[in-house]
């Protein structure tokens, strides 16, 4: 059940309420496309709190946990904390990369060099 599991599992919000929460999911998948294969992979943080069984195995098996998060509210670590794990490190694209929240209207492709630097550069360093 555990094949395949990248050393790094990051979890990132992806929520579209704001710029800031879409861009951790796509700024994540450039990130993993930036590293060696084998060193991230995106996990689905909504198997956590469902508990589902291959989630939950493949998160066990990590080296490390990251978690993405776009704005104060912190919702990628807060549930990777309440499903018992403790990230290894947590990005939020609000304080940590300093791109301001708007909406999700607002959202430009030329903020998102600071958050992909910010995911390879932890993915790099672990």
């Amino acid at each position: 059940m555990t094949e395949n599991v990248p050393e790094t599992a990051l979890f990132v919000c992806f929520g579209a309420m704001s710029n800031v929460g879409m861009m951790t999911g796509l700024a994540a998948i450039e990130a993993v496309k930036k590293v060696e294969p084998g060193k991230a992979g995106i996990f689905c943080l909504g198997g956590l709190p469902t508990q589902a069984p291959t989630v939950i195995a493949k998160t066990q098996a990590v080296k490390r946990i990251v978690t993405v998060d776009g704005c104060p509210l912190n919702c990628s670590r807060k549930i990777v904390e309440q499903a018992g794990f403790t990230p290894t490190k947590t990005i939020n694209l609000v304080t940590d990369c300093g791109i301001q929240k708007k909406p999700a209207s607002e959202y430009k492709q030329e903020d998102m060099e600071p958050a992909i630097k910010a995911i390879v550069d932890t993915i790099i360093a672990a």
